[in-house]
């Protein structure tokens, strides 16, 4: 497994999470994972990079784009070209 760096990233209100109505590790999770999609969104990390990122298999992660909006099926030819790659 890869080394983990630990990086505080917002200081959150609490009124935040209240309204929100999930705990400050949910809040860290649910910001570990949009931030991986947007980074895969933008074609800056590979799928198996941005789930890694994220804190989930990589199943997990394609099979969450949908919950993002992000169509599984668009990629530009160098992200297809990448994805066979690590295939």
């Amino acid at each position: 497994m890869a080394a983990m760096i630990n990086v505080t990233l917002v200081d959150v209100p609490q009124a935040s999470l209240f309204a929100l109505k999930i705990s400050g590790e949910d809040f860290a999770s649910d910001l570990r994972m949009a931030a991986a999609m947007k980074y895969y969104e933008m074609g800056r990390l590979s799928s198996g990079a941005a789930a890694r990122l994220a804190g989930v298999p990589r199943v997990v992660f394609l099979a969450r784009l949908a919950d993002y909006n992000i169509d599984t099926f668009c990629l530009t030819e160098e992200q297809l070209q990448r994805e066979e790659r690590l295939a």
